[in-house]
C-alpha cells in the first residue's frame, strides 16, 4: 500500500512540476523569478516535514501521510486558481503546499520500516523509495495530454497538469486512509508494548534534538542523509545549465537527466540488501566515494557529455546509498516512541541542505564555473566519508 501510494503521489509531485517553473516564467516576465517554483516545493517539502512527523506521532502513520497529500491537494487546487487569475505570487504559495507531496512521499520511506524484521529494514525502505521511479519518469510525460483535456474541460492553459496532479494526490490519499490498515506505527507500538505519544507531549523538535544528544549514531546518520543530499541537488541542478551552455539539445539534457534519476531510485533495492547484508556506514561509506567519484567526473569533464552522464549517474548511485542506508540506520538508532521526531528533523534537515545547496551551487558556477562546483562539492563529501570511516574503524577497534 505504500508502495502504491508513491506512485501515484510521485505522479502528481512529478507532473505538477514539469511545467511550475514555465508557468511562473510567463506569469512574471521574469527568469529569475522562476527559478523561485523549484524552491517553493523544496521549501514546501520542509516546512511540512515536521508537521507530518507531529501527526505520525501522536496518530500514527495514516495520520501523517493523509495531512502531507491534502496539502498537496490544496496546493494543486491553489495553483489551478492562480494559473486562471495570472497571479505567479499565488502560485507560489499553491507550490509551497504542493511541497507536500514530497514530504509525504519522504516520510513514506520510514513508514516501510515500522513493521519490518530489524535485519530487513533497508530492504523494506528502499522498495519504497524504488516505487517513486515510476511517478517520477511517468509523471512528466503526462503533463501534455493532461494541460490538452484541462483545455478541453474549460480549464486556462497549462492549468490542467495541475488538476491532474490534484487527482493522484487524492488517489493516494484514498489508498492511505482507505487501504493502509493496520497502521504500521500504531501496530509497532503495540507489538513493542510502548504507548502512543499524546498530543502534549508530541513537541517533535524538541524530542528530536533530545533523542539525537544521546544517540551519536542517528547523528551521523542525519549528517550522511544531509551531505548525500545536498550534493546531488547540487550538481543536479546545475547540469542542465552547463550541458545548455556547451552546446547540448533538450533531447541530451533530457536523456542525462533521465539516466540519472534511473541511478536514484532503480538500484535501491540492491542497496537496500547491501546495507542490510554488510552494515548501514559501510553503504554510507560507499556512497560517500560514489559522490566523490561523480563530483570529480563532473568538474573535470569539459565538453564531453558523456563524461558528465557518467558522473550523473554515479551522483543518482551514490545519492541512493546516503539515503537509503542512512534513513535505515536513523531509523534503527533510536526507540520506536521517538522516531517520527528525529525522522521528521531528518527530512526537515535534508531539504533545507537541498534548497541551500542549489543557491550556493548556482551562484559558484555563476562566478567561477561548474569545476569549481565539482571540486566543493568533492571536498565537502570526501571530509564526510573520511569523518565517518575514522568513527567506524575507532568504534570496531
Amino acid at each position: 500500500m505504500l508502495s502504491a501510494a508513491q506512485i501515484v503521489g510521485g505522479v502528481g509531485v512529478a507532473v505538477g512540476l514539469a511545467l511550475s517553473s514555465v508557468v511562473v516564467d510567463e506569469l512574471s516576465g521574469s527568469t529569475v523569478i522562476s527559478g523561485f517554483a523549484g524552491t517553493a516545493t523544496v521549501l514546501g517539502a520542509a516546512l511540512l516535514a515536521l508537521p507530518t512527523a507531529r501527526a505520525s506521532g501522536s496518530g500514527g502513520r495514516r495520520a501523517g501521510l493523509s495531512l502531507a497529500y491534502v496539502a498537496a491537494l490544496a496546493g494543486c487546487a491553489i495553483s489551478v486558481l492562480a494559473i486562471s487569475l495570472g497571479t505567479w505570487p499565488l502560485l507560489l504559495v499553491g507550490l509551497v503546499l504542493v511541497g507536500g507531496g514530497s514530504a509525504g512521499s519522504l516520510a513514506a520511506r520510514y513508514s516501510a520500516t515500522d513493521l519490518a524484521p530489524k535485519d530487513r529494514a533497508a530492504r523494506h525502505l528502499s522498495l519504497v523509495v524504488w516505487a517513486s521511479t515510476i511517478g517520477s519518469v511517468a509523471g512528466p510525460n503526462l503533463a501534455k495530454p493532461a494541460d490538452q483535456i484541462g483545455m478541453r474541460l474549460g480549464l486556462v492553459e497549462k492549468a490542467g497538469p495541475f488538476a491532474f496532479a490534484a487527482l493522484a494526490f487524492a488517489l493516494a490519499l484514498v489508498v492511505i486512509i482507505g487501504f493502509l490498515r493496520p497502521d504500521p506505527l500504531t501496530l509497532a507500538r503495540d507489538l513493542d508494548g510502548t504507548p502512543s505519544t499524546g498530543p502534549g507531549r508530541n513537541r517533535t523538535i524538541r524530542t528530536a534534538w533530545q533523542t539525537l544528544r544521546t544517540t551519536p549514531m542517528a547523528r551521523r546518520a542525519l549528517v550522511m542523509i544531509a551531505v548525500s543530499h545536498t550534493a546531488m541537488v547540487s550538481v543536479m541542478s546545475m547540469t542542465p545549465v552547463k550541458l545548455h551552455h556547451d552546446g547540448s539539445n533538450l533531447d541530451v539534457i533530457g536523456l542525462v537527466i533521465s539516466l540519472h534519476i534511473a541511478g536514484m531510485y532503480v538500484m535501491s533495492p540492491v542497496v537496500g540488501w547491501l546495507a542490510d547484508k554488510a552494515g548501514k556506514v559501510p553503504v554510507l561509506v560507499l556512497g560517500m566515494g560514489l559522490l566523490l567519484s561523480a563530483a570529480t567526473l563532473a568538474g573535470t569533464a569539459g565538453h564531453r557529455v558523456w563524461q558528465v552522464t557518467a558522473a550523473l549517474v554515479l551522483l543518482g548511485l551514490g545519492w541512493s546509498c546516503g539515503l537509503v542506508a542512512g534513513s535505515a540506520l536513523v531509523t534503527e538508532s533510536v526507540p520506536i516512541d521517538r522516531r517520527p521526531a528525529v525522522q521528521g528533523l531528518s527530512d526537515l534537515l535534508m531539504n533545507v541542505c537541498g534548497a541551500t545547496g542549489t543557491i550556493v551551487a548556482g551562484a559558484i558556477v555563476g562566478w567561477f564555473g561548474y569545476g569549481m562546483l565539482g571540486l566543493v562539492v568533492g571536498v565537502m563529501v570526501a571530509l564526510a566519508g573520511l569523518w565517518l570511516t575514522a568513527i567506524w574503524r575507532r568504534t570496531r577497534l
